[in-house]
């Protein structure tokens, strides 16, 4: 599985690209604070044409496991009216690729979220230097 990068220069011409580049570069600031730093999820809430509800952190870190509580999770995106969620974790160590807990949790995700009418759009592995999308790596 090869991570997808976003390269300086690439055409963006299309509008769904630099949306994407967008929210990256938003998941990006929000999960890679420094060096050496625990794993951190983020979910950012969609209505039905994908327009922007609102964003949060979940689970806690202890190094490069995570613990995350689905309950809030879905919680808020039932109090915000969501459609679809993306969420996205960091991994500290640089690797992109996700671990088989990673391709678990996101099956769970997608299991939880259907049984709401909730789509998982994408879990997104962020690191400094790459981004591995499940749905696009076959893994959702």
């Amino acid at each position: 599985m090869r991570a997808n990068r976003m390269k300086p220069g690439m055409d963006r011409s299309d509008p769904r690209d630099t949306h994407v580049a967008a929210m990256i570069d938003y998941l990006r600031r929000s999960l890679i604070v420094q060096r050496g730093e625990d794993e951190k999820f983020h979910a950012i809430f969609l209505d039905r044409r994908n327009a922007y509800l609102g964003d949060a952190g979940f689970g806690t870190g202890c190094g490069p496991a995570l613990s995350l509580r689905m309950r809030e999770l879905f919680s808020r995106a039932l109090e915000l009216g969501t459609a679809s969620i993306v969420v996205a974790h960091n991994h500290p160590s640089g690797i992109c690729r996700p671990s088989e807990t990673d391709i678990a949790a996101t099956r769970r995700l997608h299991a939880v979220g259907a049984a709401l009418d909730i789509e998982l759009l994408d879990h997104l592995v962020i690191t400094r230097d790459a981004v591995f999308s499940m749905r696009a790596g076959g893994l959702l």
